[in-house]
């Protein structure tokens, strides 16, 4: 049976090289007994030549092989042979320096260790390698088969070697595997034992930050950038900088750390890697011209870097060029067919009154989602959203309880989960997360939006103006479908409704006539003291103030503090992920 990514034929040019065939790699035995027969009929089968043939044209994402488990030592005693200078030579290279490998690299990588645990069975480290690089194929090609083969290649690795004795390049596996599947507090579980025992095995703080930003935690993923840039300082930890920045809402040092990161990448892969992110900012901002040239650059830098064709698609809808964007969206979906494209392209459509595609593209989306959880990818969040706006609301509300109460507290939950319960008629309930996804979310047009519109449902009309205004600043077109639909609720405050409108000042009073202030004369001297020691007549008493009372119907805004348990209805008890060190 094939285990291997093949490489598919290129259109011509300098770089086109000849297919892999599965008979080119001797280890296909040894991982198929990797597979349990229980689990072997569960995943698809592996000739993969249509699955594949996208998969190896698939993009870069930010995931990093383990430097340690790249080191080709045999575990049995044996002394293996030194890599031969190429692409082999080149992905130890890169993933020594915390960057991603190119493709075609990370595929020769793949196939020379799947050779030599074939003939060393024993070799702990280099099934650790093995099963971190299905991962990054798996990330690359959204192809989530692979997160099977990539954990029983771990399991095996810790099989030969228990992490406890050493092993702790296949933790560091298992927890960016857990990251992958969205598995955050599994990945945290791992990533924290590998830094209790190893606490400068720098490999590991890229899937910490991941896991903590997953959990809502920016304290922590502050605390963990920082600790990786001391440990290896370069390119790697300038994009996690720039991306922590990012996501506080820092735009103007998430700036500047991305253009040095792509000032000092020297190889295509990580360049066109920093220019995405550029791109990504310059979205941001509201600047879709920016982000356009910015992701052309990168696919020019890397014609594999698919997430940019996605990017740019976004800028160019953003711009009305919308038959551009539908092409880039289809050739990203060709080649990386994550959920989040289909669910961007399907909102297009429906924005375009393409009814007929947008119900193909959602049905698309559900296939994916279905096929991704039974291979253990939670994408409840995407799922939730989905469901939120354009299937049923009371269902991504469940689904997004579920995520918060196991302890997945992001700013992209919180506004999610907020948005479901208003989508729900609940926006009492929804207002605490709303709010808490704009503290914490930086300064994402879309969080601003939804807490807008929650609070105008409250009749909180201030703060629901303002909120509006802070999307529109920002980015006006964050959204085929959503960003006109702030404009329009925006309009609607332009004046205050009816019955809030202050009431009328009264018509002034009519002078006196000079009869009336002739007899008004004689009050007003008795009022007078008779002389100036004489006391003054002591003020007549008036009427207590009370204090104004707040009417339910506006709330004030809440604190960003922890919204207060809903207490949903009773959930199913969430299995609690294998604790590190077990197998």
């Amino acid at each position: 049976m094939d285990v291997m990514p093949q490489q598919p034929p290129q259109s011509p040019g300098p770089s086109r090289r000849a297919p892999l065939d599965a008979s080119d790699f001797s280890g296909a035995s040894a991982l198929s007994a990797l597979l349990d027969p229980a689990s072997e009929d569960e995943l698809p089968p592996l000739s993969l030549r249509t699955t594949l043939r996208r998969a190896a044209l698939g993009a870069v994402a930010g995931a990093v092989l383990v430097t340690g488990a790249v080191v080709a030592v045999p575990d049995d005693g044996e002394k293996a042979a030194p890599p031969v200078p190429g692409p082999v030579s080149r992905a130890l290279t890169a993933t020594a320096a915390g960057s991603p490998a190119s493709l075609s690299d990370l595929t020769a990588l793949i196939g020379d260790r799947q050779r030599w645990v074939g003939t060393h069975p024993s070799d702990a480290r280099s099934w650790a390698v093995l099963g971190t690089a299905y991962v990054e194929w798996a990330r690359r090609s959204a192809d989530t088969a692979y997160y099977g083969r990539a954990e029983q290649a771990l399991k095996r690795s810790l099989d030969v070697r228990r992490g406890e004795s050493g092993n702790t390049e296949a933790w560091v596996g298992l927890a960016a595997l857990a990251d992958a599947r969205h598995d955050f507090g599994t990945a945290k579980k791992w990533g924290e034992t590998v830094r209790a025992r190893q606490p400068k095995q720098w490999a590991v703080y890229p899937a910490l930050i991941e896991a903590y930003a997953g959990l809502g935690d920016y304290k922590s993923v502050k605390t963990a950038v920082e600790r990786f840039t001391a440990l290896r300082a370069g390119v790697p930890a300038l994009v996690q900088t720039a991306r922590m920045y990012l996501d506080r809402g820092w735009r103007e040092d998430a700036q500047a750390n991305a253009q040095d990161a792509a000032d000092r990448a020297d190889t295509p892969v990580q360049k066109a890697e920093c220019l995405a992110l550029l791109g990504e900012l310059a979205w941001a901002r509201g600047e879709p011209e920016e982000a356009v040239a910015q992701y052309g650059a990168a696919l020019r830098t890397d014609r594999t870097h698919h997430p940019s064709l996605a990017g740019r698609a976004r800028a160019l809808v953003a711009l009305g060029r919308t038959d551009e964007a539908r092409r880039d969206y289809r050739a990203a979906l060709a080649r990386l067919p994550r959920p989040e494209y289909m669910l961007e392209l399907g909102e297009l459509y429906e924005s375009m009154g393409m009814d007929d595609d947008a119900r193909g593209q959602y049905a698309a989306l559900r296939e994916a989602l279905d096929r991704d959880d039974a291979r253990g990818v939670d994408n409840a969040l995407l799922r939730g959203r989905f469901e939120a706006g354009h299937g049923d609301p009371d269902a991504a509300v469940g689904l997004l309880d579920a995520e918060w109460a196991r302890g997945h507290r992001s700013a992209a939950v919180a506004d999610a989960l907020g948005w479901a319960l208003y989508r729900s008629d609940e926006p009492s309930a929804a207002l605490p997360y709303a709010a808490r996804a704009v503290d914490t979310g930086g300064q994402d047009a879309s969080y601003a939006y939804h807490l807008g519109v929650v609070q105008k449902a409250l009749r909180d009309y201030g703060p629901a103006r303002r909120n509006l205004e802070k999307a529109m600043r920002s980015n006006p077109r964050f959204s085929p479908l959503d960003g006109p639909a702030a404009q329009e609720s925006l309009d609607g405050l332009a004046s205050p409704p009816h019955a809030e409108r202050p009431a009328p000042e009264p018509e002034p009073p009519a002078p006196p006539s000079p009869q009336a202030s002739q007899a008004s004369q004689a009050p007003q001297a008795s009022r007078a003291p008779a002389s100036p020691g004489a006391p003054a007549a002591a003020p007549e008493p008036q009427p207590e103030r009370q204090k104004p009372v707040p009417r339910e119907s506006e709330p004030q805004q809440p604190e960003a503090a922890e919204p207060q348990p809903r207490q949903p209805e009773p959930q199913r008890p969430v299995p609690t992920p294998q604790a590190p060190g077990g197998r």
